[in-house]
């Protein structure tokens, strides 16, 4: 029997930022999808050991598990993926980030990929390995951007308690393709979910001033969570992410509504001249938030209706 093979990829940067700076962009699961572009959501277990994942794969989403080991001392993550679809036996990957100064370090990153004999193992070896030297790449103009970004990126969270039965509340939330009918400042959306729980919708929606969006959207549903990523952004935003969180209490469920949007610099002229960051950064936090509240208080409503029937 032939045995499996192994293949292996390793690529460098040198980067001009703080070692701890590149290493957060790995370490912090909250970075993938709002700084890569094929990121959609990764969910960590109760202890960050192992890690659930998706992200975008042509027209679909790919999901796999991985155990993950961080080394803060070290600054060093790996993780190492075994429930690979044939031919591919593992997959494993291994972040270090060696300091240079106080202003500077090596980023390294390997891939170790075991896949079955043949040309067909090879094939999928070679897809995993491909994108290496782009990830780095990205990870090093990322910490180099830090500063700008920390400007850049507004991240905020809305709850809203529901004195209703909770899974009527996700219902509505889950139903997208009902907002239409439901929510009036989403006037039209198109939604298919081909994976159970992996739903992608083009919505139009309109803000409190009359300007019209139209967007595009990955949602991941969990049972607790409903995670989003749009990838089809107004002008404004270079990203956009979010989640709605259900906590279940006794007397019904406290959702929160969260959004974070990374500003395009080069588009803040859509809001009129000499707008400044803190001038947009104050916008979509009224605007995001006052479209979120607006459907979460229509959901309640609807999940509250059978209670004052009563």
């Amino acid at each position: 029997m032939s045995k499996n093979k192994v293949y292996t990829e390793t690529q460098r940067a040198e980067v001009a930022a703080p070692a701890a700076v590149a290493f957060e962009l790995i370490e912090d699961l909250r970075h993938w999808p709002q700084f890569f572009p094929d990121g959609v959501h990764a969910e960590p277990d109760a202890d960050g050991a192992n890690v659930r994942w998706w992200a975008l794969d042509g027209d679909g989403v790919r999901q796999w598990t991985t155990t993950r080991t961080i080394d803060k001392a070290g600054l060093r993550v790996v993780t190492e993926q075994r429930d690979c679809a044939a031919p591919l036996v593992s997959v494993r990957t291994e972040w270090t980030f060696a300091p240079q100064g106080e202003q500077a370090c090596e980023a390294e990153l390997t891939i170790t990929v075991t896949a079955a004999p043949g040309t067909e193992g090879a094939d999928a070896a070679a897809a995993q390995l491909e994108g290496a030297q782009e990830i780095v790449s990205r990870v090093k103009g990322l910490a180099e951007r830090w500063d700008e970004l920390e400007q850049l990126v507004i991240s905020f969270e809305d709850p809203l308690f529901i004195a209703g039965q909770p899974a009527q509340v996700y219902e509505f939330l889950y139903a997208a393709d009902k907002w239409p009918e439901r929510v009036p400042h989403v006037t039209a959306l198109s939604m298919t979910e081909d994976q159970p729980g992996v739903q992608f919708f083009d919505m139009d929606t309109v803000t409190p001033e009359g300007r019209a969006h139209t967007t595009r959207s990955v949602r991941v549903c969990l049972p607790h969570k409903i995670i989003y990523k749009q990838i089809g952004l107004p002008k404004l935003l270079d990203a956009h992410t979010g989640h709605w969180h259900f906590v279940e209490t006794p007397e019904g469920v406290t959702v929160h509504a969260r959004h974070t949007a990374t500003i395009k610099p080069s588009a803040l002229n859509l809001l009129g001249e000499d707008t400044t960051v803190a001038d947009a950064r104050r916008y979509l936090r009224r605007v995001l938030s006052t479209n979120s509240l607006q459907t979460l208080r229509h959901a309640q409503a609807y999940a509250e209706e059978p209670a004052r029937a009563k």
